[in-house]
C-alpha cells in the first residue's frame, strides 16, 4: 500500500491518501495505527504531492555499497559511519534542491529509506521487519566542500533542501530485492541492487536500536550505490526504486541577498 500526503492545487489544506490505479483515495487518522477512507478520490493531475512524512529523526549511513557482491567484505565494519540530517533539510518530490552560497555544485545520492512504524530498542536482526512501517526513496544530497578536514560531515549534509523524500511510503516492498537508481538529466548514473549493501538494512536498524531508541516516524537512509556525482543549477535529478516510484527534483543556486 502506498501512503502519500498531498494538497489540491491552489489550496493550502494538506491531506493524506493512498495511491491507487483510480486516483488518490483520501484517508483520515494516524497512518501508523488507525486510519479510514473518507470516500473522496482525487485526480493526480489536480493535486500536488508533498513529502510523504515529516520525520521525527533522519539518520544516514556512509559508504555502504560495493560495486558487486564479490566485493563485499567478509565481516561488516564494527562501527559503521552514521550521521544525522536535520528535519529542516527534508523536502518532497517536485521541490527544488538549493545549492548554498559559495559553491557551485552538490552531490546526489539515491537511497532506499526505511520508515519506522513503532518504538524499537535493542531488537535483533530477525525482528527488524516487525518494526518497519514502510519504505520511501531518498536523495541524501551532500556538499562535500563543507566536510571538516577531521572527518566531520554534519554541515555538508545539513543544508535546507538536502533530504528529498518521496513520492510515497510503500508498505509492501521487499527490501532485499529492491534496486536503487538515479538519472541525472536523463542519463542513468546509479543502478544497484540492495544486496550490494555492506551493512545490511536489518543489521543497520538492529545496531541503531542498540544505541538509541528508534521511534515511530524515524527515517533511516540505508546508503547510496556507486555512481553518485556532482550536480549544478539547472540540472534535473530523478531517484527511482521500482515499487515505490520516482523522486524528482530540479537544482537551483541560492541567490545572494545584497543590502542597498
Amino acid at each position: 500500500m502506498k501512503f502519500t500526503r498531498f494538497k489540491p492545487k491552489n489550496e493550502q489544506t494538506i491531506l493524506q491518501g493512498i495511491v491507487t490505479d483510480h486516483g488518490i483515495k483520501q484517508i483520515e487518522g494516524n497512518i501508523f495505527t488507525d486510519w479510514e477512507e473518507t470516500g473522496a478520490i482525487y485526480d493526480p493531475a489536480r493535486i500536488d504531492i508533498l513529502v510523504p512524512i515529516t520525520p521525527r529523526h533522519v539518520i544516514g549511513i556512509g559508504a555502504n555499497y560495493v560495486a558487486a557482491p564479490n566485493d563485499l567484505p567478509i565481516e561488516a565494519p564494527e562501527l559503521p559511519v552514521f550521521f544525522y540530517k536535520p528535519v529542516s533539510s527534508v523536502i518532497g518530490s517536485g521541490e527544488p534542491i538549493v545549492i548554498p552560497q559559495g559553491i557551485d555544485t552538490v552531490k546526489f545520492e539515491s537511497e532506499l529509506a526505511v520508515v519506522m512504524g513503532k518504538t524499537a530498542r535493542d531488537i535483533a536482526e530477525d525482528e527488524v521487519l516487525d518494526y518497519i512501517f514502510g519504505y520511501t526513496v531518498a536523495n541524501d544530497v551532500t556538499a562535500p566542500q563543507f566536510f571538516h578536514e577531521d572527518g566531520h560531515w554534519m554541515v555538508g549534509k545539513s543544508f535546507d533542501t538536502f533530504t528529498p523524500l518521496g513520492p510515497c511510503i510503500e508498505t509492501d516492498l521487499d527490501p532485499d530485492s529492491a534496486r536503487v537508481e538515479a538519472c541525472l538529466n536523463g542519463e542513468k548514473k546509479q543502478d544497484s541492487p540492495t544486496t550490494n549493501m555492506i551493512v545490511s538494512m536489518r543489521n543497520m536498524v538492529a545496531y541503531l536500536s542498540s544505541v538509541m531508541t528508534l521511534e515511530q516516524g524515524d527515517v533511516i537512509l540505508t546508503g547510496s550505490p556507486l555512481g553518485a556525482e556532482m550536480m549544478k543549477a539547472g540540472d534535473d535529478i530523478v531517484c527511482h526504486i521500482d515499487g515505490i516510484g520516482e523522486l524528482h527534483n530540479s537544482v537551483e543556486q541560492k541567490v545572494s541577498v545584497r543590502l542597498r
